[in-house]
């Protein structure tokens, strides 16, 4: 059976590949059961807010309810047991971006990535420099760790480190925390068996108004027990989630990916053109 996350790909790119009728806009889609940040963001959309402020205020739901542990603070703790956040936002009318990476001791990953698309000419910032930014655009600097998040990295110490992402590095960190040093580059097994649901996910949403008008984010805590400085490779803006406007009636795609790549084939997309083509197609070309 395929794994959840690359079965929500599947959901994701052929709602990309069908065109989305103007009478059933607004809509609002995200990835897993996250009720509260879809119900958040349909108010958003109800009350007059643009679809920039619903994938914004949907995500930031998300965040403050720490969805699944894998998004928001007191989630998944790297190797150091310290919680850092990822998140990027989309703007299809603009199509510009803002992202940051490995983010420190800021709760509202999603609006921060904003601020950096609204107030500054880069699209992507990452780790203490990121929340130096932030803090200097008006983010409150909190301590991201929590009980939860300390007892989960308490329990990897006492297992010996494992599972981890390291490897050809001595001691063997199939049995043993480090510090480590680099060996001899061996043989290594293919796909990261300990990766789940709970170990590494995030929150991607799509959110198109009445205009048409699409825009698309997404924020986590990455994976559990990472390498410090790791930022999930979905953050790169043309392979995790992309928001373009077409005609009168919008396209859209979110594209995600996590380390699963002996199950996953997908290649960049900045932009899908539709006309004629069969989604099964796309799909088949693509697994």
């Amino acid at each position: 059976m395929m794994p959840r996350p690359v079965q929500m790909c599947l959901v994701l790119l052929l709602l990309a590949l069908v065109p989305v009728s103007c009478a059933a806009l607004p809509l609002v889609i995200n990835t897993w059961p996250f009720k509260k940040a879809t119900e958040q963001a349909w108010r958003v959309l109800q009350a007059g807010g643009s679809a920039l402020d619903a994938v914004e205020q949907g995500c930031g739901q998300c965040e403050k309810d720490q969805c699944d542990g894998s998004v928001g603070y007191g989630g998944n703790p790297d190797e150091t047991g310290e919680t850092t956040l990822d998140a990027m936002i989309m703007n299809g009318d603009t199509m510009e971006v803002g992202a940051v990476g490995d983010l420190r001791r800021i709760k509202d990953a999603i609006s921060v990535a904003r601020a950096v698309m609204e107030h500054s000419k880069h699209t992507f910032l990452v780790g203490e420099s990121a929340s130096v930014f932030a803090e200097n655009m008006g983010f409150t600097a909190e301590d991201l760790t929590t009980n939860t998040s300390l007892n989960i990295y308490k329990k990897w110490l006492n297992a010996n480190c494992q599972p981890n992402y390291r490897q050809s590095v001595s001691p063997d960190p199939s049995n043993a925390c480090g510090p480590y040093k680099p060996s001899a580059r061996l043989q290594q097994t293919a796909g990261d068996q300990h990766i789940n649901i709970h170990t590494h996910d995030t929150i991607g949403m799509i959110v198109i108004n009445q205009k048409g008008h699409v825009t698309a984010g997404t924020s986590t805590n990455g994976a559990r027990h990472k390498i410090p400085g790791f930022v999930l490779d979905g953050l790169a803006c043309t392979s995790v989630c992309c928001a373009f406007e077409k005609s009168s009636c919008p396209q859209c795609c979110a594209i995600q990916y996590y380390s699963l790549y002996p199950h996953v084939r997908l290649v960049n997309i900045n932009y899908i053109e539709i006309k004629g083509i069969n989604p099964h197609s796309i799909v088949h070309r693509l697994y």
